[in-house]
């Protein structure tokens, strides 16, 4: 037997050595790649349902997998349901009852609080999959993994595989992360949903106190004078006749102011399209229904760097649309304008991302001061606590500034930033 002498072994081990640091850098990589491109497909949209899919369909690809599957738990009753699937083999497409229920080894070791890591689970375990090891599409293992947001158990991911290898402790962490950021995902997409939700009953009860406070009153003063008028002009004193035919004015007046605020309510309402659509292209939407209706030149300008579909926290979205909606209605009744532009980008500003806003008209112009004060008085111009004044208080309440640059015959500009957090 030859023994190798030390100076022709080390280049050997050294090699070995070497080699093996490289695989690991490789893997590294990999596996920042699968990471990066999962948390880029996860931040891309706040629908669940369209983020998981996508999600199954990156993991499958990205580790050789088959099909994937993801139950989340109803936060009602705690029940699990299929959230997501891709590529399901037609063994389970097949017959849908067997993507229904909760009794399989999966499901009952996640609810049971066993399954504290990723599980290398043998598809003879699988209740879904049972007997058919031989013909399942071909299908000889899976694994799950559980989704949790911070403590709180979400679901689990199953994912499976036509291999017989069974995925190594490597792959079993990486599934694990993976399933981090899904949680993660969707728990920020349930708090989105939930502070929607509290935004819009937010609004439905100020327009409720706004309509307790304007339009009841206005019609109750209506009434009022409506009921005297109807008795005044029944005399046949000249004199009474007379106030009666005032106070029947008074009414009309009354009317139409009410009618004027009806009409405000109604604008105001008009966030609704926020829940359909992000900021921008509800921005967007809004200046295309402007010109629509004004037949003004209005163009939307959505800086290039900024997301049209990012959403934003909704408190945020409500004041930004709503200082839009108000700015452009002022255009229509008061600026005589023939081109109006509006901008929307998000910036850095000393580390703090901020929404910025600019519409700019060029029609008959106006003084700030003037119209601020006109407004602080009353009605005035018929913008009232609608115009300005209320605008700024939408800036300020988020912790940003509007600014209005304008003089009598040369346009205006208004310019709106808030924190985007």
């Amino acid at each position: 037997m030859t023994r190798s002498k030390p100076s022709e072994a080390r280049p050997t081990v050294n090699r070995i050595a070497r080699l093996s640091t490289e695989e690991k850098l490789e893997q590294r990589t990999r596996e920042f790649g699968i990471l990066k491109a999962i948390a880029e497909e996860l931040n891309r949209s706040v629908d669940v349902k369209s983020a998981l899919e996508n999600t199954l369909g990156l993991v499958a690809e990205l580790l050789g997998l088959k099909t994937g599957w993801v139950w989340l738990l109803d936060e009602a009753n705690n029940e699990p349901y299929l959230a997501a699937s891709q590529m399901l083999p037609p063994f389970l497409t097949a017959r849908p009852s067997r993507m229904r229920g909760k009794n399989c080894e999966c499901l009952r070791t996640f609810l049971a609080g066993d399954m504290t890591g990723a599980a290398n689970v043998n598809v003879l375990e699988c209740s879904r999959l049972y007997g058919e090891i031989d013909g399942a599409d071909g299908l000889h293992y899976h694994a799950s993994i559980p989704i949790y947001a911070h403590d709180r158990p979400l679901g689990i991911m199953n994912v499976a595989s036509t291999d017989w290898r069974g995925l190594d402790p490597d792959d079993l962490q990486l599934l694990y992360t993976i399933g981090y950021q899904v949680g993660v995902a969707i728990e920020r997409a349930r708090l989105f949903d939930q502070t929607l939700r509290l935004a819009t009953t937010e609004e439905r009860n100020r327009l409720a106190r706004e309509i307790h406070d304007t339009i009841a009153q206005g019609m109750a003063a209506a009434i009022l004078n409506l009921e005297s008028a109807d008795v005044l002009l029944d005399d046949t004193d000249p004199a009474r006749q007379a106030k009666g035919r005032a106070k029947l004015r008074k009414a009309l007046d009354l009317t139409r102011a009410n009618l004027e605020e009806a009409r405000r309510s109604v604008l105001d309402l008009r966030a609704a399209p926020l829940q359909e659509k992000p900021l921008a292209e509800a921005l967007a939407a809004l200046v295309e229904d402007f010109a629509g209706e004004t037949g003004l030149d209005a163009h939307f300008e959505l800086v290039a760097w900024t997301a049209s579909n990012r959403r934003y926290p909704a408190r945020t979205e409500v004041a930004v649309y709503r200082v839009a909606q108000e700015a452009l209605t002022n255009i229509k009744k008061h600026a005589h304008a023939h081109h109006v532009k509006v901008t929307f980008r998000t910036e850095l500003i000393q580390g703090r991302e901020e929404i910025f806003l600019r519409i700019e008209d060029d029609g008959l112009g106006f003084d700030p001061a003037r119209t601020t004060e006109t407004n602080r008085q009353g009605p005035g111009d018929g913008q009232g606590h609608f115009g300005l004044i209320g605008m700024n208080e939408r800036a300020h309440l988020l912790g940003g500034s509007l600014s209005i640059t304008s003089f009598p015959g040369s346009g205006a500009t208004l310019e709106l930033t808030v924190p985007v957090s």
